[in-house]
């Protein structure tokens, strides 16, 4: 089968290899669509395990049952998640699956951007599950980054009616906004540095979208009823960024830490700020089940709507293009490829 093999982000080689064998508990799934994700281009993470095959935000269709499986049958339209937890760690039982042992160690073979995977027991088990069909198999790629952007307002406490700061307009930060739309929020700000998602920002619904080295916080505060955001979303690892995180939430408020950081990084922040104005700060990283049923459910719903995110569908042998447009971070939002062409 045809694979697209990761070597760096300009080095993506199209390759034969061989098709999964599935055994007991497993699934053969042919690959529909499969959505390159911002951390797939996070070239500092991915290269010291190149060469690889990526791809963790797919849709197919089962091709093949092993035997002892009895939830899904051939021709069942899926989606599944490359990480699972394990349910029953002291982390799950307290639902912090993310930091889950078993979650961090699982994966689909050998992954998205190839004609058909492997998904182990495991996966079949906890994170297969059945398409909606009124969504588009392009659709489905949404499922796993919307279930992370959905954790990550929980896991903040987001409630409706409270302002929301999103700094980073990239696809995360574009479905951080139509989640907190589609779930109540009061008001939505967006920042970035790049024109086209400022626009894009507006396009998806928030109320007003700013420059970084605008006056944010004033102009916060002027659409605001006077106050600042009651929560920011950091979707940029950019160093301004998190401090400009710190000087836009409103007392009492809270920053979610949605972006991934260069280990390498270190940052000072106003302790005493943060202190003397109560600020919580969170972290979020990846969905568990509960998140992924969410997703969904909204996109079914069609409560949240992503068709128009897409601007790019590319077959196999251009994924290395659709590395590049998403590492470039210019006039693309969702790139998805498209395997079986």
């Amino acid at each position: 089968m045809r694979t697209a093999v990761y070597y760096n982000n300009n080095d993506v080689r199209l390759e034969e290899r061989p098709m999964p064998k599935i055994g007991r508990g497993e699934l053969l799934m042919k690959v529909m669509a499969s959505g390159i994700c911002g951390s797939d281009v996070m070239e500092w993470y991915r290269i010291k395990k190149a060469p690889l095959v990526l791809g963790h935000e797919v849709a197919g269709e089962v091709v093949e049952v092993g035997d002892g499986v009895e939830r899904f049958k051939k021709g069942d339209r899926i989606v599944v998640t490359h990480h699972v937890p394990c349910n029953k760690c002291r982390y799950c039982l307290k639902g912090r699956h993310s930091v889950c042992d078993t979650l961090r160690k699982t994966n689909f073979i050998p992954g998205g951007f190839s004609e058909y995977l492997k998904i182990p027991t495991i996966n079949v088990d906890r994170g297969t599950f059945l398409l909606p069909d009124n969504l588009s198999y392009e659709e489905g790629t949404f499922v796993e980054p919307l279930a992370c952007v959905l954790r990550g307002l929980r896991l903040s406490g987001f409630e409706p009616g409270q302002s929301i700061l999103v700094i980073g307009s990239g696809i995360s930060g574009l479905l951080q906004i139509i989640s907190a739309m589609a779930l109540g929020a009061g008001f939505i700000a967006a920042v970035d540095v790049n024109d086209y998602r400022i626009n894009s920002a507006k396009r998806f619904g928030a109320d007003i979208a700013l420059k970084a080295d605008d006056d944010v916080p004033n102009i916060i505060r002027k659409h605001n009823s006077g106050f600042l955001a009651d929560m920011v979303i950091l979707c940029t690892g950019a160093k301004p960024a998190i401090l400009q995180s710190f000087k836009t939430v409103d007392k009492g408020g809270t920053v979610l830490l949605f972006a991934v950081l260069d280990p390498a990084s270190n940052v000072e922040l106003p302790l005493w700020d943060i202190y003397q104005n109560n600020i919580k700060i969170t972290t979020s990283y990846a969905g568990a089940p509960q998140d992924l049923l969410q997703a969904i459910e909204l996109l079914s719903a069609k409560r949240i709507d992503v068709k128009d995110m897409i601007t790019h569908r590319l077959g196999l042998a251009e994924t290395g293009k659709g590395f590049q447009l998403v590492a470039e971070a210019k006039e693309s939002i969702k790139v998805i490829i498209e395997p079986q062409k």
